[in-house]
């Protein structure tokens, strides 16, 4: 299997993808912490750098460590790495970075805004008073 792209973990981690990227990291969070093939009580194999890497997500190491880890647990443990793979089948427009805009349904008359993680726009609001000249 191939290892979670160290990127991918750093931005869900940073919370990149808004709530589709908090849904993301959550699920993987749940799946590190599944007790698959160990003993009740005891760490699980991954859990040490998700923690770490949920601390400080603008380190790289940690989310190579993690992907490191992740990788190991996955060749080990085949219930994991079918879960595992799952769950990298169900994020791919956040883990390749991608976008895509659709504009459909005849002409559009007025603005139409297309991109990826908008924040601070407002729509709707009056326009700024001209500057006065002095």
């Amino acid at each position: 299997m191939d290892p979670v792209s160290v990127g991918v973990l750093a931005a869900l981690a940073g919370g990149a993808g808004g709530e589709l990227g908090r849904q993301a990291w959550a699920t993987l969070s749940e799946l590190v912490r599944r007790p698959f093939g160990r003993q009740a009580g005891a760490p699980a194999p991954g859990e040490a750098e998700l923690v770490a890497l949920s601390e400080a997500p603008g380190e790289p190491a940690r989310a190579e460590a993690l992907s490191g880890a992740l990788a190991a647990r996955a060749a080990v443990d085949p219930e994991f790495a079918a879960a595992l793979d799952s769950w990298r089948g169900r994020i791919p427009a956040l883990a390749e970075g991608s976008v895509t805009n659709t504009v459909s349904g005849g002409t559009q008359y007025g603005p139409v805004i297309q991109g990826r993680d908008f924040s601070g726009i407002t729509f709707n609001s009056p326009a700024a008073p001209p500057a006065r000249e002095s």
